[in-house]
């Protein structure tokens, strides 16, 4: 089964728990990640926003705030989505956010078509990222924003050790505890190992057509957050 199948099955498996679980798993901190990413992009004040592998619109929802004209997120992920557009039409925002199915490497908009684009926690899962990466910056405006929000490895004693425990041993046991699917939980590790950071993503995003890439470390290197101009 291609990596993209395997990932949709998986996400749509765990989507009833999703939420929950980022919040209980990262003790909170995915929504200091997260307004963090909003309170960086405020300075470019998009009118209109991407958000790739929106998941079930955590990060549209917060983006809401900055008071774009629209935000589209897209998803291979159906039922992450159907949860997403309940809390959406929850907090009344159907009119700014717009869900839809979409293939994160083969995106269904036009060159140009977005001031910014943002991905949470999502291109460590496409088949290809150097070729997503170069579909959202095919779809950005010139000078337009990615900003992305990815997680690293600490590399600080004891904050590396502890997190390598917490991250290969108990994340996995909790995330069958509570959503049933260890399978689920124990491939973010063993993704997260595999998967460029720091400079060595800033250098992937520039070989997908960026002019500029930077990466800032966020919780001690747990989280990265990586902003790259078109």
């Amino acid at each position: 089964m291609a990596k993209k199948e395997e990932v949709r099955g998986m996400f749509n498996k765990i989507a009833h728990r999703y939420d929950y679980l980022n919040h209980f798993l990262s003790l909170g901190i995915d929504r200091q990640w997260r307004k963090k990413l909003r309170k960086t992009l405020s300075k470019y004040n998009p009118d209109s926003i991407l958000d790739v592998a929106t998941g079930t619109a955590d990060l549209a929802i917060e983006l809401a705030k900055l008071k774009p004209t629209t935000i589209i997120g897209v998803d291979i992920a159906e039922t992450m989505l159907a949860m997403g557009d309940k809390k959406i039409e929850k907090k009344g925002l159907q009119n700014m956010i717009t869900l839809q199915e979409g293939d994160s490497e083969d995106l269904p908009f036009e060159d140009q078509s977005f001031d910014a684009a943002v991905v949470s926690y999502g291109v460590r899962n496409f088949e290809t990222p150097l070729k997503g990466l170069t579909e959202i910056q095919r779809v950005l405006k010139p000078g337009g924003v990615l900003m992305i929000l990815e997680f690293g490895m600490p590399d600080k004693f004891p904050v590396k050790q502890g997190y390598s425990f917490y991250f290969n041993f108990i994340l996995p046991l909790w995330g069958k505890f509570f959503s049933g699917s260890y399978d689920s939980y124990k491939y973010l590790p063993e993704s997260v190992k595999t998967f460029p950071y720091g400079k060595a993503f800033t250098d992937l995003l520039k070989d997908a057509g960026f002019k500029t890439a930077k990466a800032r470390k966020l919780t001690m290197g747990i989280t990265y957050l990586y902003e790259a101009v078109k």
